[in-house]
């Protein structure tokens, strides 16, 4: 089974937490704090595979979440940091933010890596708190807690041509009878459920990858047919072969077919009409394919090349791969939207981003008032409430990031319900 677009939840490793412990050795009045620091947990990291085919291995396994750090323990030992976990994808993989829209990593080539969810850092134990004032403090932090993301990855085949045209003109037969492929091929429409792909070697020794494209159709970039959720496999393409059944045997127009086929591409993404196209005239060695193909030049001009063929026979395929193995040659890579077109010009962009709020008050439905934001409740997470104290220490962080003052400010009042996270606390003038 083909799969060329998932949706998945990765959460990198939680950092491990610091210790509160002190030194007691004999001989050693004092010893003085001794608890060690946690380790960083791990990043959740894509790796391109070449064997990869397919998206597949996504559809069974959905949640990647990456291990912690190791605790930290007395005697200053601090705790060990997690090994990143590599999740293997395939060749071609656009990994994007569901919340932002945001392309977070592109992977084209073997071995090529990605960092999508980072790991949290360890917390610091409590020789880290330690200060001519206060030198042995019971403060240890929390590990901080690692990113945690939907991301939908989508697979955008690499192949140098694609081939494209309405079902049933012959795009699967051609590859079959030019590379080692065998994709499935039968007398009915959309015999091509997914996309098919085969190396093209010429007799002069060049290569190429060649994909056989499920058949579009009127309306395809609206969804309609199979083509929509397949069009995207032909923007990585370099050279676009439009295959055309000129035996007229479906009842239809060639040239009304290579008029409909181009402007599925035109309205799916206008970058694709930028890339070179080779007309392929399939089935000539069927009756009647002459006129066809005589009244086709006459309607699309003197200047198109057109390269009349019969891949069941295989007249005609010589010429026709080695114009495609010319234009792939002189045709560079083409870059997806997000990609910087001129690699060669550092550009530094300056976006002004509006900081987000460190935190904001809400009333729930019980009328208590509720703290939400990320830097917040990252404080929260990373406090240790089993010891005073750190709850003292959270409390004063509270008051100097101002969220008394806000409270307040929206009317709180002394026993009053504070809830950040599933926690509750009371309001304490």
């Amino acid at each position: 089974m083909f799969v060329d677009q998932v949706k998945i939840y990765v959460k990198g490793g939680d950092g491990g937490n610091g210790m509160v412990a002190f030194r007691r050795e004999k001989y050693v009045p004092n010893g003085g704090p001794a608890g060690g620091d946690g380790g960083n947990g791990a990043n959740v990291v894509f790796e391109v595979e070449e064997g990869l085919r397919t998206l597949m291995d996504f559809r069974y396994q959905r949640h990647f979440k990456a291990p912690r750090g190791e605790h930290g323990m007395s005697k200053n030992m601090h705790g060990r940091n997690s090994k990143d976990m590599i999740v293997k994808v395939p060749p071609g993989t656009v990994v994007t933010d569901d919340e932002t829209g945001e392309v977070i990593a592109d992977l084209v080539e073997h071995g090529q890596q990605a960092v999508i969810a980072k790991g949290g850092r360890g917390g610091r134990g409590n020789s880290r708190f330690a200060t001519p004032a206060n030198p042995a403090p019971e403060i240890s932090e929390n590990g901080e807690p690692g990113i945690e993301r939907n991301v939908t990855l989508e697979l955008k085949l690499l192949a140098d041509v694609g081939l494209v045209g309405f079902p049933s003109v012959g795009k699967s037969t051609l590859l079959s009878v030019v590379t080692a492929a065998k994709p499935k091929i039968a007398a009915y429409h959309f015999t091509t459920l997914v996309p098919n792909l085969g190396m093209v070697e010429t007799e002069d020794g060049r290569s190429f990858v060649m994909a056989d494209l499920p058949g579009l159709i009127e309306g395809a970039h609206e969804g309609t047919g199979l083509g929509h959720q397949f069009l995207r496999h032909i923007e990585r393409t370099r050279v676009i072969v439009h295959v055309l059944d000129m035996s007229g045997m479906e009842g239809r127009d060639p040239y009304e077919d290579y008029v409909t086929i181009n402007n599925e591409l035109k309205e799916y993404n206008l970058r694709l009409t930028e890339r070179p196209e080779i007309i392929v005239a399939n089935k000539m060695d069927m009756p009647e394919a002459e006129e066809h193909l005589k009244a086709f030049k006459e309607k699309v001009g003197a200047d198109a090349v057109i390269f009349p063929i019969s891949a069941v026979t295989r007249s005609g395929l010589r010429d026709l791969l080695f114009a495609i193995a010319d234009k792939v040659e002189e045709t560079p890579e083409f870059p997806l939207e997000h990609e910087e077109e001129d690699l060669s010009v550092n550009r530094v962009m300056y976006r002004h981003e509006k900081q987000a709020a460190e935190f904001v008050i809400t009333r729930g439905s019980d009328g208590a008032f509720e703290l939400t934001g990320s830097k917040i409740e990252k404080l929260f997470k990373m406090t240790d409430f089993s010891r005073e104290p750190s709850i003292q220490r959270f409390a004063r962080q509270l008051r100097t990031m101002g969220v008394d003052e806000a409270l307040r400010a929206r009317g709180a009042e002394n026993g009053d319900i504070v809830r950040l996270l599933d926690y509750e606390f009371e309001f304490v003038e």
